[in-house]
């Protein structure tokens, strides 16, 4: 592969399996091509695994199990640590990959890796602190204990938007707790994630603990598989809803623990009293990296009156200094989207609301000079709830502004969404930061800053964004299952 010079270490660009701790092509031998999405240009091919690739890194996860489980906590940790040290040397090279695969500029990459590193660091310290309980027993001569065990085999299933963090962020409190796993990458985004595993297997971790199969046509049947299979106790999704429900669906017969990280439709709040300077330097961040294509991206963005027109004037004109292009160009701040159907997407709620009365402040169009994954970065005014862009997630770079006059006529717009992941508020009223921290109702409220995820924070959501929780001391808890020890004939004191 002649990307592979561009690299400091070559050998992380592996388009393989991993299976029992070794790299595999696919029993069928067919492979898909993985492309750069601002040029076009092939990065390589991984395999187009079956059914039975998949039937087989399940295999060799339960058959690593016993082994990993029992392993002293304290030795989890220190190859989790090991690991963490082992992809901080190599951030540089995951930054490429990531750029490269995913498109997203050169420093918003590089913040991935920082941020999938620090989910390794966090977890290998949580390894050591899962505790259960003695509980007082309610008649005499009984013991009570509770004990926090591994689930077991896990399938995880991560998106294309952060193939490094969101494979670190599942994969650190998963091994941390003692499970082994089975890893299904994006199609779009494989190399990263195998670029990881190979590193943790420098790490020692041993074999059949992580095993990653790849897949573009066949993921359905490979989900499938991970659903019906009476040995994977676990699954964690990262995707879209409409795939989550399908999931929960397909589990119901094998009776299984899950976590699903869903879609959102984050409402960022920008009332009259707010700093604005401080508000619109938190939107551009929440709203525009990866060039809008995050779950807790600020999806409708509501400013009251009184601060509507300063707000505008000031975010048109941050947007202005952006350079949009291909992710490796250091100048660029923002890079293409992933496929020409999500610029088609883009276009489409675009369209539709212009079509309805919105105003283009800035941006509205695609940027065919610099190839078909690009659209311009788009602020809209004189926005309703009813527009496309208000009731689907855009996963897109467009800013829909709603102008709002009452705290209880944003409260209820922001709340009138099926999705309840991220929200964002700013005001200087502390009561009012209190009442809307409250009612809203959505997994996650950020006052006074577009920043949510954290390796020390819970991450998820409510209603349809989602179950469970990833992240923080929570997060190794959806890897555990709680066992109640009584034991008897134990002498009363007197």
């Amino acid at each position: 592969m002649a990307l592979q010079s561009q690299l400091a270490d070559p050998s992380l660009l592996i388009g393989r399996n991993f299976i029992n701790g070794s790299w595999t092509d696919s029993e069928s031998g067919r492979r898909f091509d993985v492309f750069d999405p601002s040029s076009g240009s092939l990065i390589g091919s991984c395999p187009e695994s079956t059914v039975n690739d998949a039937g087989q890194a399940i295999e060799a996860a339960a058959n690593a199990l016993p082994s990993w489980r029992s392993q002293p906590n304290r030795d989890r940790s220190r190859i989790l640590r090991r690991w963490y040290e082992l992809v901080m040397e190599n951030r540089d090279d995951l930054a490429i990959l990531i750029t490269w695969e995913n498109g997203k500029a050169k420093p918003d990459a590089s913040g991935e890796v920082i941020s999938a590193a620090s989910f390794l660091e966090w977890f290998s310290e949580e390894a050591v602190r899962v505790y259960g309980d003695v509980i007082p027993a309610g008649a005499a001569g009984l013991r009570v204990s509770v004990l926090k065990e591994p689930v077991g085999v896990c399938g995880l299933i991560t998106p294309w938007n952060f193939p490094a963090g969101m494979v670190t962020r599942k994969l650190g409190p998963a091994l941390a707790a003692g499970c082994t796993v089975v890893l299904k990458t994006a199609g779009e985004t494989p190399f990263t994630a195998n670029a990881l595993v190979a590193l943790a297997k420098r790490a020692g971790i041993p074999q059949g603990v992580i095993n990653v199969v790849t897949a573009l046509e066949n993921t359905p049947q490979i989900g499938e598989v991970f659903c019906a299979s009476g040995i994977i106790r676990k699954i964690s999704f990262t995707g879209s809803t409409r795939v989550g429900r399908l999931l929960m669906r397909q589990c119901s017969d094998s009776v299984k623990k899950l976590s699903l990280e869903l879609g959102g439709n984050a409402p960022f709040i920008v009332f009259d009293e707010a700093d604005l300077d401080l508000a619109v330097r938190n939107v551009i961040l929440t709203k525009f990296k990866v060039s809008g294509q995050t779950c807790v991206s600020a999806n409708r963005i509501f400013v009251q009156d009184g601060a509507h027109d300063e707000f505008v004037r000031k975010m048109v004109a941050a947007v202005k200094d952006f350079k949009v292009g291909p992710g490796l160009d250091p100048n660029v701040t923002h890079g293409p989207l992933i496929s020409v159907a999500a610029v088609d997407r883009i276009d489409e709620v675009v369209t539709d609301a212009v079509s309805a009365g919105a105003q283009v402040m800035i941006g509205g169009k695609r940027l065919p000079k610099l190839g078909s994954h690009f659209y311009e970065p788009t602020v809209l005014t004189n926005v309703n709830q009813e527009m496309l862009v208000c009731q689907t997630e855009i996963f897109g770079p467009v800013a829909p502004i709603l102008r709002f006059s009452s705290e209880q006529e944003v409260l209820e717009h922001a709340n009138n969404s099926d999705a309840g992941l991220a929200s964002y508020v700013f005001t200087k009223d502390l009561h009012r930061a209190t009442r809307m921290s409250e009612k809203l109702h959505f997994g996650m409220v950020s006052l006074n800053t577009g920043v949510i995820p954290d390796a020390a924070s819970p991450f998820g959501g409510i209603k349809h964004s989602g179950l469970g929780r990833e992240g923080s001391k929570y997060g190794i808890e959806d890897y555990l299952q709680l066992k109640t020890v009584v034991s008897g004939g134990h002498s009363v004191i007197h």
